[in-house]
């Protein structure tokens, strides 16, 4: 009657006898605990947009500035910590002051979706709805053959992106892409 996981959640179980619900079979009533808890979303935090740095320009500005802001700083009778945390410092508030801040969490990620998976899925949910529409052989046909094409189409685009991400773990500027 239950889930396996939900057998924990069942408290009290009765048969109601004498009344049938349907022919051969009775009536069971039973209670159950669910927690209703509420997930917690993470609260974003601004990131400094340090892939500006990848552009040309954004990269001299900020080595200039670094360079200016380690020569002005005092660096005798530093221990190694000390010294790197100042190094540190200097090298995050003029990554912020160059590249800025970012506003908001990511709302995109490259994906394999393309515009031939689109139009496939889409030319694949008409053929349901004239299926559904229709009720017909002649439409569950078309349907089948669109389903399996928008499948084939899929896949090859998925394997196109999963190719294309392996190739570039090959390239210098691509291989920290990995985490």
């Amino acid at each position: 009657m239950v889930r396996q996981g939900d057998k924990v959640k069942v408290c009290n179980v009765r048969v109601i006898p004498n009344e049938e619900c349907v022919p051969q079979y009775q009536l069971l009533v039973m209670d159950m605990r669910f927690n209703t808890t509420k997930r917690r979303h993470k609260k974003f935090e601004p990131r400094v947009r340090v892939w500006n740095i990848k552009e040309e320009r954004t990269c001299e500005e900020y080595e200039s500035m670094v360079r200016d802001k380690v020569e002005e700083e005092e660096w005798k009778h530093l221990d190694v910590s000390e010294h790197w945390h100042k190094m540190k410092k200097i090298m995050m508030e003029t990554a912020q002051h160059i590249c800025g801040m970012s506003k908001g969490p990511c709302r995109h990620k490259e994906t394999w979706w393309n515009e031939e998976a689109a139009e496939a899925v889409r030319e694949k949910k008409m053929k349901y709805r004239k299926w559904k529409r229709e009720n017909s052989k002649e439409a569950w046909m078309e349907y089948k053959k669109c389903r399996q094409s928008a499948k084939r189409v899929i896949s090859l685009a998925m394997e196109k992106k999963q190719n294309e991400c392996a190739s570039d773990l090959n390239d210098p500027e691509h291989q920290n892409e990995i985490f």
